[in-house]
């Protein structure tokens, strides 16, 4: 694959930038509703919860119930079904809540937020507690990060949540998002969905993998590939692959082992022999130093609006409030610093 893409802007580097990030000329633009809109929806789940977290179906799913309330007080109930996902947070010695995984029927969605969504992840508490709460709130705010850096990632729709079990313990309610599904993602951006087994970084969009490789440094994540995946799977790790045909971009997801996150079940890549998932480790490629400098600019131009969705997130309490912040000052630092520049990304490039 030719992954050269020409970047052509009349007014210097950070606008191709902007253009290297944003969807390709031709691409369906069109958010579907769901993910057009930031505001959070109350909605209650009904369904066999004791049944859900004891037996952890990963093919077979439960029936249950979805409702919606929307800002007038109106509900509206729709068929559910649900099962749990994922590998290592569907573990009982992780998560004593999986994850879940909710599949709707189409047909009943038309006219509200839901309409066009068919199966969706949900990302929930792993324990029922106001502690692991915050981290999901703090793992939302990693995907809306990256939307705000580039429309090449995945949609993320923050939800108030009332668990009802039908088997007879009492309701919960917590904060829970669900993720844009990549079908949408391939439609969305006029882009096909890639099946391989594995990548070269000859085919991947220079200034997009670049891009993403500091946002992962941003969030202190090294928990991804976006060339490899994992042994006898397919490409990539915590990343899909899309292609126009010519270049290929790999967007990433799945970043509860990230230092900004700071989950107490997250442990550092031992590959890099750190303490903690609370120290960064840049990844980038030394073969894209050249345009390192254009990429930084790109990000501080973010910054306000990177900072605003943190003070601005309902739910996140003052204490996780400030520890995001000053995780991201120390980001910021360094990338203005030159000698934290070189020191911390040219010098540690692979």
């Amino acid at each position: 694959m030719n992954s050269k893409k020409p970047l052509i802007c009349l007014t210097g580097p950070i606008c191709a930038l902007f253009l290297a990030f944003s969807p390709p000329i031709g691409a369906q633009t069109d958010t579907q509703p769901l993910f057009a809109d930031h505001s959070i929806l109350n909605v209650q789940i009904d369904a066999p919860m004791t049944t859900l977290v004891r037996e952890r179906p990963d093919e077979e799913y439960l029936d249950g119930t979805f409702t919606l309330t929307d800002d007038a007080g109106v509900a509206r109930s729709f068929d559910l079904k649900l099962r749990t996902r994922g590998n290592f947070r569907r573990q009982k010695s992780t998560c004593s809540i999986p994850p879940i995984r909710l599949n709707f029927q189409k047909g009943q969605l038309e006219g509200t937020v839901f309409d066009g969504q068919d199966k969706l992840k949900l990302v929930n508490h792993c324990h029922d507690s106001d502690r692991f709460e915050q981290l999901v709130l703090r793992e939302y705010l990693t995907y809306r990060i990256l939307q705000t850096l580039t429309d090449h990632s995945f949609g993320a729709r923050l939800m108030r949540i009332t668990y009802v079990d039908t088997e007879g313990n009492d309701p919960s309610t917590r904060y829970g998002f669900v993720i844009e599904d990549e079908d949408d993602i391939s439609t969305r951006l006029g882009l096909e969905k890639l099946n391989v087994s594995s990548l070269s970084y000859r085919d991947i969009d220079d200034a997009h993998a670049n891009l993403i490789i500091m946002y992962e440094y941003l969030i202190g994540n090294t928990d991804f590939s976006l060339v490899r995946g994992p042994v006898e799977n397919d490409c990539c790790h915590n990343a899909i692959p899309f292609s126009d045909g010519q270049i290929v971009k790999s967007i990433p997801y799945d970043f509860d082992h990230a230092g900004l996150i700071d989950a107490p079940y997250a442990k550092p890549n031992p590959q890099f022999k750190t303490r903690s998932v609370r120290t960064r480790v840049y990844r980038g490629r030394c073969s894209n130093n050249g345009i390192l400098p254009d990429t930084l600019q790109y990000i501080l131009s973010k910054k306000t609006e990177i900072y605003a969705l943190v003070d601005d997130l309902t739910g996140l309490d003052d204490k996780n409030r400030r520890d995001v912040t000053k995780y991201l000052d120390d980001f910021f630092e360094d990338i203005t610093e030159p000698k934290k520049i070189e020191r911390n990304l040219v010098k540690k490039c692979s």
